[in-house]
């Protein structure tokens, strides 16, 4: 990481069951190097802002039309593999959404 950057935590559900402190705990030679080049870690809370969400859903949808965004998702086909997909998930296992798909209508 450079000088100055700033992290930013989120998406962190394959913790949310584990016995552990949030944020994580880092190694001493992380901790050091995030002194040392002054990089902020902070967590991100979508509650945080929920004032804002219906102006953040209108631009994402208008980025998402004008095909200025990108969607990353993970599908599992077929309902009998809806209870995978929902452990992979927990365990951190999909990119984007987690979804089940059941039908192609």
């Amino acid at each position: 990481m450079k000088k100055d950057s700033h992290v930013i935590l989120c998406g962190q559900i394959a913790t949310y069951n584990k016995d552990i402190p949030y944020p994580p705990p880092l190694p001493d030679e992380i901790k050091h190097l995030i002194k040392e080049r002054n990089i902020t870690r902070e967590r991100f809370l979508v509650l945080d802002y929920q004032d804002k969400f219906e102006e953040a859903v209108n631009q994402l949808a208008k980025w998402y039309f004008d095909d200025k965004l990108k969607v990353r998702e993970t599908t599992a086909e077929g309902l009998e593999n809806a209870g995978k997909a929902f452990c992979s998930m927990m365990r951190g296992g999909n990119i984007g959404k987690q979804l089940v798909k059941v039908s192609s209508i």
